[in-house]
């Protein structure tokens, strides 16, 4: 039997999920093992060489920027390489399952700084998720309790730093190739890692440590090029909801590999976050059906005769 488009694209989805959370469990086990801004550089120095190779296939190595594109395109590098740091240091010091917690409110972020700041439509009933949801991240942050660490403050500002390159993203045209930014995004993270690199230290990289990051390099191509498949199969209203798979993921990968299991309330917010967010995935499938379905009435009635 023929596969759907949309089943096609939810399995993508969660290979894409999957790459990048055995990613970050690998980057993970070299923590104290080797300096942060070393492990980034050296990662973005494999994954750079392959995304390049990558273009070059596609015959997209080498295309001009429109200079429109820019702003967005360095708005979307400053995202990149804040989310990067910040994101990894959190790792190196929480429990992967819980800054994966925290990362799950990136839906609600979206939404509303599309609201804010590109002044897209968004109904009380989104707000009123988006509020639940911010609920859920204070429970699994939980501020003010002996919880709490600055290394989850590191993991909202991952989630600020993402949401800035995902709103850059947005303004980038249609013209310009995924892979053409994710090549320049590839490299100017590898540069910005490698010149932090020099500030410290460099660690001796043992046998197991070169392929604990080639295994992460790996990982990180193929979350770029699974997130890239993904827009271009199925329905974005049925797939996106497949992104939280990437929880299930770190949870699993938490307790098999670090011996880590969130508290209760870790995952009580956790599921309130995923529930907003799920909700405001389907508020906007049904809006955006609803303005489809508008469009075509006013097209079938024709020109109003003067």
């Amino acid at each position: 039997m023929a596969r759907s488009d949309n089943i096609t694209g939810a399995l993508l989805m969660m290979a894409s999920m999957a790459a990048f959370t055995f990613n970050d469990a690998l980057i993970k086990t070299l923590a104290g093992e080797i300096p942060l801004f070393q492990v980034m550089f050296m990662r973005g120095v494999v994954t750079t060489i392959a995304v390049a190779i990558i273009a070059w296939r596609m015959g997209v190595l080498g295309r001009r920027l429109p200079r429109a594109d820019w702003g967005p395109v360095f708005f979307r590098m400053v995202g990149e390489i804040g989310s990067a740091y910040f994101f990894v240091t959190a790792l190196f010091n929480m429990p992967i399952a819980n800054i994966s917690a925290i990362m799950q409110a990136l839906p609600l972020t979206i939404t509303l700084a599309a609201a804010l700041f590109f002044r897209e439509p968004v109904g009380w009933r989104r707000m009123l998720a988006i509020m639940v949801g911010f609920v859920g991240v204070m429970l699994i942050v939980r501020p003010g309790t002996e919880g709490f660490n600055v290394y989850s403050v590191y993991g909202l500002a991952a989630v600020s730093f993402v949401t800035l390159r995902d709103m850059a993203t947005r303004r980038l045209s249609r013209d310009v190739p995924s892979m053409t930014v994710t090549l320049i995004t590839s490299v100017f993270i590898m540069t910005f890692f490698g010149l932090a690199s020099l500030s410290e230290p460099w660690a001796p990289v043992d046998a197991r440590a070169a392929l604990v990051i080639g295994g992460a390099a790996v990982m990180i191509i193929g979350g770029y090029l699974f997130s890239i498949m993904v827009m271009r199969v199925g329905e974005i209203g049925f797939i996106a909801p497949f992104r939280y798979t990437s929880l299930i993921w770190a949870l699993a990968l938490g307790w098999l590999v670090f011996g880590d299991w969130p508290q209760t309330i870790t995952l009580v917010g956790a599921g309130i976050v995923v529930a907003s967010g799920l909700f405001t995935l389907y508020r906007e499938m049904q809006v955006s059906r609803r303005a489809r379905a508008e469009q075509k009435r006013r097209l079938s009635l024709g020109p109003r005769p003067r």
